[in-house]
């Protein structure tokens, strides 16, 4: 096969493999490739500029040097480009390359017997133990002679006894002519020493890897799917709020312009996706009230998520909150802020919904012939109907689903947020997530699923860009430390980004619920530094509203059914931490990874210590989970990844603080009091 350079030094490669191993004549075997999800039934999950690491086991009967190489390409680019894999240990080879753009990249495995490399190391063999290699030389020279074609030279071969084919003239380059030195110098027994030490040296052994013989080549029955999502993918900062609270006018309807006016202190405060709950009409039959009461009085404003009324379904707007302009002009100046809108895609209806009326096929009916409300025993959603996705229409539904994700895409929405996905067919999302992306390859979705664990994974492998998570239920040091590195060090690194969200404005976790201050600085603090995508449920968490409707994981007066006023001018200690933070994760390429977590032993069960690192941005992070009681501990470094030697002093500074310590080693003191701050952001300076 010939094989061109490309800049990077590897080679690229055409869809054939004449190489390719026959049934009977193949040797190599290849399995156990990492990362492949499901039999390579999903892709994987990247951003550009990712390094993606692939290892397999690959080996062989007997003895033989084997050879291997990682092939990957963009898209559906014709050429392969390739990159040599290296042994690990144990039959285990490895070898890694970058994604460069969004888009998605496919990548497979070849693997062939290396039998110049093999016929080097029984020369090293022999030569070690006296043997003389007359013979073995004039087959090295053959192998030189393959190595001289798939140059682009020609071979100057012999046939019969002592006869030549004249060799054609042709230009050669410098490495043609080297290789045609070494040919010679093997078949002249009178230059046997020199012709030992090249067969011996490096030099061999680099050109029989610039020109690989390819003889037999197993090629891996897959080939694997990379997605590239666009960074914000794998770096996004979230802020919650519900348009109709924006006013600073108390008990006035907010509109997308009294968002507007809250965006320089959003952005100020360095978020960089504003969430809105639906804002489309609602409807007005079993319209809730105040703390989820079946009777609602004259003026209240109703749930959103009873989506639908004359005014319209999913592709209208609220008239109270603004026009479809208006919404588009809340996009573009938040786009002015760097910030990007992210609607919610709650697949529900109101009876009032236009779907109810023109298909009530796509919804389920009871034997009394009424379509079945909502229900989550033991809550119950009069106000809303859910879609029924077995129906005989399901390809209408469908395509109508896809029709509203494109007319938001068509507003200037790139971002989705998806509330109850696990509600919904696996292949629904599968389906719908791979036809908008078609059109728009920049559009995320946020999977929004509290639930068990295999479903909210298998969401993330459908194409749900981020996802929920236990986060918020995740309190204790032990709980937190199990739950990163399942999240970090199990198969799910690879399709299962996590966005972590203290409270929501469905969800006031018990955690909370005492209004603790100190506590919500660390839950703040932990899922901000945890995880590369956080949010949070904007005034209400900033304010540090806590009380809950009784016996709930709910709040009392919750904003999903009334207007709230909220002042938006007030500042506290937590408004405080998340806007120096979010500037630090702006500053620190260290905090814009999840990934990328070392958990550092402490010798105290509430001191939580963890390692992150990129390239030369090397970051100590460590909490106390404590939030009543100071602690005290030791950490343990993990100085060998750092570079640091065992007696070596080095310097961290407390990016929260600007505090400066001097630690020496593997174990330093730590202390922290949760009623003056209960974290530390160390840089470590070396």
């Amino acid at each position: 096969m010939n094989a061109t350079e490309n800049i990077s030094g590897k080679s690229t490669l055409g869809e054939s493999t004449p190489g390719e191993s026959k049934p009977g004549q193949s040797r190599v075997v290849i399995e156990h490739v990492s990362p492949e999800l499901d039999g390579a039934r999903f892709p994987i999950k990247a951003i550009p500029g990712d390094v993606i690491a692939v290892e397999a086991d690959i080996f062989a009967d007997g003895h033989d040097y084997l050879a291997a190489r990682l092939l990957y390409k963009f898209a559906d680019d014709t050429a392969w480009t390739e990159t040599a894999m290296t042994l690990l240990v144990n039959d285990r080879w490895g070898a890694s390359f970058i994604v460069e753009k969004q888009g998605q990249y496919r990548y497979t495995i070849e693997a062939w017997v290396d039998h110049p490399a093999s016929w080097q190391h029984e020369v090293h063999l022999k030569v070690a133990d006296g043997q003389r290699i007359t013979s073995e030389l004039l087959a090295g020279a053959q192998y030189v002679d393959g190595m001289i074609e798939r140059a682009g030279g020609n071979v100057t071969s012999t046939k019969g006894k002592g006869k030549k084919t004249k060799r054609e003239s042709v230009a050669e380059n410098p490495e043609v002519k080297a290789l045609r030195e070494i040919a010679a110098l093997f078949r002249d027994e009178t230059r046997y020493d020199e012709a030992v030490s090249v067969a011996e040296s490096d030099q061999f052994t680099f050109y029989a890897n610039r020109f690989p013989e390819r003889k037999h080549v197993t090629r891996y029955g897959r080939e694997l799917g990379i997605e590239v999502d666009r960074a914000r993918a794998g770096f996004s900062t979230w802020y919650c709020l519900f348009p109709r609270s924006a006013s600073r006018v108390e008990g006035k309807h907010g509109t997308f312009k009294d968002v507007e006016a809250l965006l320089p202190r959003i952005s100020g405060m360095g978020f960089d996706v504003l969430y809105l709950p639906p804002i489309h009409p609602i409807g007005m039959a079993h319209r809730k009230g105040k703390n989820n009461s079946v009777i609602c009085q004259p003026g209240e404003p109703g749930v959103p998520y009873g989506i639908g009324s004359a005014e319209g379904g999913h592709d209208a707007i609220h008239s109270e909150l603004g026009t479809v302009d208006d919404f588009k002009h809340l996009i573009a100046i938040a786009a002015n802020y760097g910030m990007e809108v992210a609607m919610d895609l709650a697949i529900q209806c109101s009876p009032d919904h236009p779907w109810a009326k023109d298909h009530p096929e796509w919804f389920k009916k009871r034997p009394d012939g009424t379509i079945q409300y909502a229900e989550n025993p033991p809550k119950k959603y009069q106000d809303i109907y859910p879609v029924y996705f077995e129906t005989e229409d399901w390809q209408n539904l469908w395509d109508e689903l896809k029709r509203v994700l494109l007319v938001w895409a068509s507003w200037g929405v790139r971002i989705v947020r998806v509330d109850n996905p696990h509600t919904k067919p696996f292949s629904f999302w599968e389906w719908v997530i791979a036809e908008v992306k078609k059109e728009f390859p920049d559009m995320l979705f946020l999977a929004e699923a509290f639930t068990k664990p295999k479903v909210m994974q298998q969401l993330g492998k459908c194409g749900f860009a981020q996802s929920y998570t236990y986060y918020t239920w995740r309190n204790t040091k032990a709980e937190l430390e199990q739950y990163m590195t399942e999240l970090t060090q199990s198969e799910m690194k690879y399709y299962y980004r996590p966005n972590f969200w203290p409270t929501t404005h469905d969800i006031n976790p018990y955690s909370l619920q005492g209004g603790h201050e100190p506590q919500f600085l660390i839950r703040y603090f932990l899922a901000a530094t945890l995880a590369s995508n956080y949010g949070i449920y904007g005034p209400s968490f900033e304010l540090m509203e806590h009380v809950p409707f009784p016996n709930k994981e709910e709040y009392l007066n919750s904003e999903k059914y009334e207007i709230r006023h909220w002042d938006w001018d007030k500042t506290n200690k937590l408004t405080y931490l998340i806007t120096l933070v979010n500037r630090l994760r702006h500053e620190n390429a260290a905090l814009q990874t999840t990934n990328n977590l070392t958990i550092c032993p402490v010798n105290d069960e509430a001191i939580m210590a963890y390692l992150k690192t990129s390239g030369n941005n090397k970051l100590l992070i460590v909490v106390n989970t404590d939030a009543y009681s100071r602690r005290a501990g030791v950490v343990q470094v993990p100085i060998w990844q750092l570079g640091i030697g065992h007696d070596q002093y080095y310097t961290v500074n407390d990016l929260l603080t600007g505090a400066y310590y001097t630690w020496h080693g593997e174990q330093n003191y730590v202390e922290l009091d949760p009623y003056v701050l209960p974290m530390h952001l160390f840089k470590i300076e070396v």
